[in-house]
């Protein structure tokens, strides 16, 4: 079997759709190279920093890294931009989205949210509001949303950090994406776990 055998969805039966679940299941074991492939891309996206929008997501990550934080706050601050390219508007919730069925919802909102959050540091700037983020306030992950903000994304655009390359990252990035989706006991709903441990 090449391919289904139907034309609309309605007419499949139960040979096409475990065709095609082989064919799906296969593809996202290669979600992992697919997102490092990605990452590299925002080398086209905006200009104008200091740093390119790759070496600010390396300089997040070797930051949360830096400061003892595990995989998961590690692998959300590589990827906390990933949409710059495809949805710059929600740039956040579309790195949210990718996230979420593979990393603790604490590091899931914080990135969904991280946008709304940087406003502090220039929304006076451009007309936003800086405390946008205050809509959040009583969050139990507000804080860590701040922090997250604070040490690894607003601090990374300076191009003398010697941030680590990003096949450092890849291992990391290729064990979170084989973790089995929506595990409970890897979302851990409520679960803080700090941002850093390093002293």
């Amino acid at each position: 079997m090449d391919h289904v055998k139907f034309t609309q969805m309605k007419d499949g039966d139960a040979e096409d759709y475990a065709f095609l679940t082989d064919h799906e299941v296969a593809y996202t074991k290669g979600t992992a190279d697919r997102l490092l492939t990605a990452l590299v891309s925002l080398d086209e996206s905006l200009s104008g920093y200091q740093i390119t929008r790759l070496g600010h997501s390396l300089q997040s990550a070797t930051r949360a890294e830096a400061d003892g934080a595990d995989i998961d706050w590690i692998v959300g601050a590589l990827l906390h931009d990933i949409g710059d390219i495809f949805a710059p508007y929600n740039h956040d919730e579309y790195a949210a989205t990718i996230l979420r069925p593979f990393v603790r919802e604490q590091v899931t909102w914080v990135v969904e949210k991280h946008g709304d959050f940087q406003l502090v540091y220039y929304g006076e700037h451009v007309g936003a509001d800086p405390e946008k983020r205050q809509a959040y306030a009583g969050h139990a992950y507000f804080d860590d949303c701040v922090t997250f903000c604070e040490r690894w994304d607003q601090a990374s655009f300076n191009p003398a950090y010697p941030h680590k390359p990003i096949d450092h990252f890849a291992p990391m990035v290729r064990d979170v994406f084989a973790r089995t989706p929506y595990d409970p006991a890897v979302l851990r709903p409520g679960h803080r776990a700090p941002l850093a441990t390093a002293r």
